[in-house]
């Protein structure tokens, strides 16, 4: 039973897809004309059609009936799209970044309540390279993940650090009031450190990414082992990955000869 349920749920997503390639094709199709081309009836036509305008990925025209691809299609596209963008545009800065530091260089973006890489450069002293791409890590212990947090929208810090916190070692921040410490000395100073937080021998400076209308898209880390990377030279690799995020702040539109160092998104 479990397996043919599991069968089932993977072909009503196929069919689902495939009316969404369909639309993108033919502009506008009706529930007959779905129904046909998936080789189903038109009850299993239309609810797979209700599941998607559900989720706004189509819409129906409410003069002819016929349906055509939504507005989720656009924001999905465009959210696509910008993280291509920045990981292209981040790529003409992080190798060099990698090279002076010596350690490796990642870029994140928040997803939810958590950081997602979504690109990695190793520096030269990198051995054994933790692949970081495609991961998603906590927002709490991660310098990267401070950064995002620190300029998140709407009250996803409060909801954060309302708990619970889960520790990694003995240096991962649990208490809230001690993390809201953190997140307003991200702001105050433009950038993050984690040292020894996730995992034991592993620090991080970060810094803010802005778009163009100057608020917080992304996160730019260096990280390296903790010996290679004590606290005293925690400053100057500050100053290496804050120029390095607001050289592709500005390749991403952000311009502004202002300080925006405070600014949180929105």
């Amino acid at each position: 039973m479990g397996n043919a349920t599991g069968e089932s749920a993977v072909q009503s997503v196929d069919r689902a897809l495939t009316i969404l390639k369909l639309l993108a094709r033919d502009g506008e199709l009706g529930i007959s004309e779905l129904a046909v081309e998936l080789g189903v009836h038109r009850s299993t036509a239309f609810r797979l059609v209700s599941t998607l305008e559900s989720h706004d990925l189509v819409e129906q025209d409410s003069e002819r009936g016929r349906y055509r691809l939504g507005v989720g299609v656009v924001r999905l596209a465009g959210s696509a799209s910008a993280r291509l963008d920045l990981v292209r545009e981040s790529r003409f800065v992080t190798p060099r970044l990698a090279a002076d530091v010596g350690e490796t260089v990642n870029v994140a973006v928040l997803v939810g309540r958590e950081a997602l890489y979504v690109d990695q450069t190793a520096g030269p002293s990198a051995l054994q390279l933790h692949n970081w791409v495609g991961q998603r890590i906590p927002l709490h212990a991660t310098s990267n993940g401070k950064v995002l947090l620190a300029y998140a929208p709407g009250d996803l810090a409060e909801e954060v650090m309302a708990g619970p916190l889960s520790r990694f070692t003995a240096e991962t921040i649990t208490d809230p009031v001690r993390l809201g410490a953190a997140l307003a000395e991200v702001r105050e100073r433009g950038y993050a450190t984690a040292v020894d937080e996730l995992e034991e021998g592993l620090t991080a400076v970060a810094a803010p990414v802005r778009g163009a209308d100057g608020t917080v898209i992304a996160s730019l880390s260096a990280s390296g082992p903790t010996f290679r990377m004590p606290v005293t030279t925690i400053a100057e690799v500050a100053e290496q990955v804050i120029a390095a995020a607001r050289e592709i702040s500005q390749r991403m539109g952000c311009y502004s000869t202002v300080s925006v160092k405070n600014r949180t998104s929105t």
